[in-house]
C-alpha cells in the first residue's frame, strides 16, 4: 500500500536524502518509556544549536514533542481508533488534524486545518494492477477561495524498474523518477521536470553503490552541481555521513557536510 505523496519516493529518496552541507550530531537515547532525541547543528559561525525531542505512548496514543532552538514547541500525537485508520494532530504555528484511512486497494488522506480553518486537503490513491499505482489529490480553500491547487500521480514497478511521474503546478507540468536496481550493490536513479514551456527543464542523474568501505552515492545535475556522499557505521549503533558538493563552474566552491547519528 502506498500512500499518494510517496508514489514518487523512491527514486527521490535516493537522490536526497544524506547529501548535506552542515555539520550535525544526532543522538537517540531511551529514557525508560521515552524515546529522547538531540539534534545538534553548527552554523557557518560555529555557534551550535540543538533541538530536542521526545516520543513516548501513552494508552494507545503516541506523542512526539519537539523544542526549537528559538524556543517554540511542536506536537504530534496519533491514535488508530479502528482498523485501517490513523488520526493524527500536529500543532507549531498552526495545526492540522490528518486521517489516514486504508482499505483493500485503496488509501485516503485528509488534512484540515483546524486552527485558522482555512483550508482542507485530500488524496487517494488506488493500486490499480499488480506494479502499477494511481492517485491524485485536491485542496480546498475555506474562505471563499474555492480548489487552489490539485495534481495527479503514477508509478509503475516491475522486477528491478521502478518508474514514477508526478503533476506540479495544477498539472502545468509534470517530474518523472526512474529507478533502476542494477544488482545487490548497484542502483541507479535519475528525476526530470517537464512542461510545455520547457520540455526538459532539469534533470538529476545518480546512484548508490554498497562498497565495502560503506554506501557510496553521487549525483548529477544538469545545471553544473556535483555532490557526492559517504555513509558507514563506524561503531554499532554509530552511522557516519560525509558529504560534499561543488559546480563545474567554479571547482573551488565546494561546501561540505558532516553528520553522525548515535
Amino acid at each position: 500500500m502506498t500512500k499518494f505523496a510517496d508514489i514518487g519516493k523512491a527514486p527521490k529518496d535516493l537522490l536526497s536524502d544524506d547529501y548535506t552541507t552542515s555539520v550535525s550530531l544526532k543522538c537517540k537515547k531511551n529514557a525508560g518509556p521515552i524515546a529522547v532525541t538531540i539534534d545538534t547543528d553548527r552554523a557557518a559561525s560555529g555557534a551550535l544549536t540543538s533541538k530536542i525531542g521526545t516520543k513516548a505512548t501513552f494508552m494507545d496514543v503516541f506523542f512526539d514533542v519537539k523544542n526549537k532552538p528559538c524556543g517554540a514547541q511542536t506536537l504530534e500525537s496519533s491514535i488508530s481508533p479502528c482498523p485501517g485508520c490513523k488520526v493524527t494532530f500536529k500543532g507549531g504555528k498552526g495545526a492540522d488534524l490528518d486521517i489516514d484511512y486504508a482499505t483493500g486497494k485503496i488509501i485516503t488522506n485528509t488534512t484540515i486545518d483546524v486552527k485558522e480553518m482555512s483550508k482542507i486537503s485530500s488524496a487517494l490513491s488506488l493500486s490499480v494492477a499488480p506494479g502499477i499505482v494511481a492517485g491524485g489529490s485536491a485542496t480546498y480553500g475555506l474562505k471563499g477561495k474555492g480548489l487552489t491547487s490539485y495534481g495527479i500521480a503514477a508509478s509503475y514497478s516491475k522486477g528491478p524498474l521502478f518508474t514514477s511521474v508526478e503533476s506540479a503546478g495544477n498539472v502545468s507540468s509534470v517530474n518523472v523518477g526512474v529507478l533502476y536496481k542494477v544488482n545487490d550493490t548497484l542502483s541507479v536513479a535519475s528525476s526530470s521536470s517537464h512542461s510545455s514551456a520547457k520540455p526538459l527543464d532539469a534533470i538529476t542523474v545518480g546512484g548508490i553503490y554498497k562498497a565495502p568501505v560503506g554506501d557510496i552515492k553521487a549525483k548529477f545535475g544538469n545545471d553544473g552541481s556535483i555532490s557526492a556522499c559517504l555513509i558507514k557505521e563506524i561503531a554499532p549503533k554509530v552511522t557516519l555521513t560525509a558529504s560534499g558538493t561543488t559546480t563545474t563552474s567554479d571547482l573551488s566552491n565546494f561546501k561540505y557536510g558532516l553528520g553522525i547519528v548515535m
